[in-house]
């Protein structure tokens, strides 16, 4: 019923993935994404999306490693990304609140997962943090792929209504649940429904009650019930249309029908 379209099984130290997706499939969370951040992350996780069922691989170079896209990376990448369990080319993007690699080269890889997000035909999972002029602006100049999503999403309501009229998928995580965070949860108000997406960036970013904790997919559940009260519908109702969303998002196969 829940789908967390942003977590990193492979970070969950201690923790072996098929307990981490147990425990998320008994919180009635079906459908999983597991993200790369870099070439060895990236492999991981196309391995845990081929043995573990309901679980899918998003592979990419995240921008504080951007200084590891080179040529030859991005080239086994690319391969990489033509498996069957990869649907999604990320996460990659601008981050200028850490700035753990120089801003050049996160432009360069970000260019470069771009183009190849648009030759393999899959989804682009952005990460972007005090970066959106630039970000969006990339995304302008290069000509965005078909699908697009903005992973944890932190932009205001004017970064809504900019990808809102793209059709970008903008996708929130536990950050939306926290009591400091009433300018993203006005954001998260403002954004089409049918452009929702559910996360939990597992292990990070845990929502509130359990903020400050290690998270995993299975506290999902929080994130679609703040969504829910902000669209005034049921969690369930939620549950159901951002898991549609993320069939679309992704073009992953119907529930019942998934491996």
């Amino acid at each position: 019923m829940y789908t967390d379209t942003h977590c990193h099984l492979e970070m969950l130290e201690g923790e072996l993935p098929h307990a981490i997706v147990e425990r998320a499939n008994a919180a009635e969370v079906d459908t999983l994404l597991t993200v790369g951040v870099d070439l060895a992350s990236s492999a991981e996780c196309v391995h845990t999306a081929g043995s573990l069922r309901g679980v899918w691989a998003v592979i990419g170079i995240h921008p504080h490693n951007a200084i590891e896209a080179t040529k030859g990376v991005l080239d086994r990448l690319e391969q990489l990304a033509r498996h069957p369990r990869v649907v999604g080319i990320g996460e990659t993007g601008l981050d200028y609140y850490r700035d753990h690699s120089p801003r050049a080269l996160q432009d360069s890889a970000f260019r470069s997962q771009i183009d190849m997000a648009k030759k393999v035909g899959k989804t682009l999972v952005i990460h972007c943090r005090d970066a959106h002029d630039d970000v969006l602006a990339v995304l302008e100049h290069e000509g965005a792929p078909d699908k697009v999503v903005f992973h944890c999403f932190s932009g205001d309501v004017d970064v809504v209504d900019r990808c809102s009229a793209n059709g970008w998928f903008m996708s929130f995580s536990g950050t939306v649940t926290f009591a400091n965070a009433p300018e993203l949860r006005e954001a998260a108000s403002r954004a089409p429904v049918e452009l929702l997406l559910t996360e939990t960036d597992s292990p990070y970013l845990s929502p509130h009650p359990h903020r400050g904790e290690t998270n995993e997919p299975a506290r999902v559940t929080y994130v679609t019930a703040t969504l829910a009260e902000l669209h005034g519908m049921s969690e369930r109702q939620m549950a159901q249309l951002t898991s549609a969303n993320a069939r679309r998002a992704f073009d992953l196969p119907a529930l019942h029908g998934s491996q």
